[in-house]
């Protein structure tokens, strides 16, 4: 038998690039079944929140004179190496473990089963493979709950019972198919697929001579790049990608908000060949409306370079040209029988009818057969659809998303900051135009800004 090693962690947060572990839990089984536990509290050196204190019992109080992961490291090494790292959920384990080592500068490396999986693939008719559901469906004996040596000890409880249940055949295919994944190519080695790290962030792909190829966000870096490589998966155009790359490097974020901000920043700078170009800011442009009183409100072009674009007045639409925004207003016209006088698509000579009036496609404010106020009220709804969330704050706001603050102004992307020292400085950094791209990012998650103040 393989000497098995079942893992289990508690953690401040669930993101193992900025969070830390506060407990360890290792059941090591050795070849010949000798069996040896240990637990350990880990000082995380940050604060414990709330929520975690109530989920696993472990407050700031508790591990105060715990030892830093640093002074563990060592011995948590020695109980792992040369094991089969089995856990419930593994990559959470084992990418917390592999950042706590990475700080240290240690490289750590092992085979990995993820119980989770092995679970949904032996028994796929339940919908729910947790812990809680195995207790229930397995009969398993729960110690406790949320601490790190009684969930190790349910991890070897299941992994006992499958081996009880099942015939060997049918768990050894399961666990060849979770491990089946795609490689890397030889010549991105000595890079190996496990270097990858399976948190959220941004990764690039450079040719031999050093361009940057392709720049791509994910919540899972490691399994994104590996998708290139995969045979089965892969498109004409991921088969020319993965010949022309010798590189790959990634950065790693607090989470999709992040890693979206980040792909759109790179992509900019380093246009890379096989990313679908960035549309210019300077010739992103909308509507805006100018009152020229007596109720008559004329369609005025704002370019994205203008100091308030988007901030100040309601804007519709945005548009990669102006010409593209011309189209768009004279087909808004058409189909809602606007003038084309007032909306400056011809040239208003009073007293004289509209060139769609003409056509019968106006319904006259050209020559008063229709109030000035009138055909504003039509044109603003027929505008209403194509309308912009307008930036909800007199000033700048932020999302917050793991340990990292990102500071938005006005739609525009300021940066991203980890300290408050980093967060002054990114206030006093130049504003930035309006990006397209990056207000249809965040514009999805208006929900989550916040004032800064």
């Amino acid at each position: 038998m393989r000497p098995l090693a079942f893992v289990d962690l508690e953690t401040t947060g669930a993101t193992a690039s900025q969070d830390r572990i506060t407990e360890i839990g290792i059941i090591e089984v050795d070849a010949d079944g000798a069996v040896r536990e240990w637990q350990q509290l880990i000082n995380p050196g940050v604060p414990i929140s709330p929520f975690i204190e109530r989920l696993t019992g472990i407050s700031d109080a508790l591990v105060a004179a715990a030892p830093s992961f640093a002074e563990v490291a060592e011995e948590t090494l020695r109980r792992l190496a040369g094991r089969l790292f089995i856990a419930h959920n593994a990559r959470f384990d084992y990418g917390f473990l592999k950042h706590e080592f990475h700080r240290l500068g240690i490289a750590f490396r092992a085979p990995v089963v993820c119980t989770v999986k092995l679970s949904r693939a032996l028994y796929p008719e339940h919908r729910r493979h947790n812990l809680d559901a195995l207790i229930e469906r397995h009969g398993l004996r729960a110690d406790a709950r949320h601490r790190a040596l009684a969930d190790a000890r349910l991890i070897r409880q299941f992994w006992q019972k499958i081996h009880g249940d099942l015939d060997p055949e049918s768990i050894a295919a399961a666990l060849h198919e979770q491990n089946a994944k795609p490689g890397l190519p030889p010549h991105l080695e000595p890079m190996r697929g496990e270097d990858l790290p399976d948190g959220p962030g941004v990764y690039l792909f450079y040719g031999e001579d050093g361009r940057a190829l392709h720049v791509g966000k994910a919540r899972d870096i490691g399994q994104r790049v590996l998708a290139h490589f995969a045979a089965h998966r892969q498109t004409a155009r991921d088969m020319a990608l993965a010949q022309e790359a010798k590189r790959i490097d990634w950065i790693e974020t607090a989470g999709d908000i992040g890693a979206g901000l980040l792909e759109i920043r790179l992509i900019q700078r380093l246009q890379p060949a096989y990313n679908r170009l960035p549309r210019q800011p300077d010739e992103t442009c909308t509507w805006t409306l100018a009152d020229e009183g007596e109720g008559w409100l004329r369609p005025r072009l704002a370019m994205a370079d203008e100091e308030h674009f988007g901030v100040q007045s309601a804007c519709y639409g945005l548009y990669k040209t102006p010409k593209e925004a011309a189209t768009a207003l004279r087909a808004l016209a058409g189909s809602h029988q606007l003038c084309d006088a007032l909306l400056g698509l011809a040239r208003r000579i009073e007293g004289l009818p509209c060139p769609a009036y003409v056509k019968k496609n106006c319904k006259g404010a050209c020559i008063g057969h229709e109030t000035f106020a009138r055909h504003g009220m039509r044109l603003i709804g027929a505008l209403s659809r194509l309308k912009l969330v307008s930036w909800p704050f007199p000033g700048p706001g932020i999302i917050r998303e793991g340990g990292e603050v990102h500071l938005i102004d006005g739609w525009r992307y300021l940066g991203t900051a980890r300290s408050e020292t980093e967060l002054h400085e990114l206030r006093r950094s130049a504003r930035p135009p309006f990006d397209r791209d990056i207000y249809k990012l965040l514009v999805k998650r208006v929900g989550r800004l916040q004032p800064l103040l």
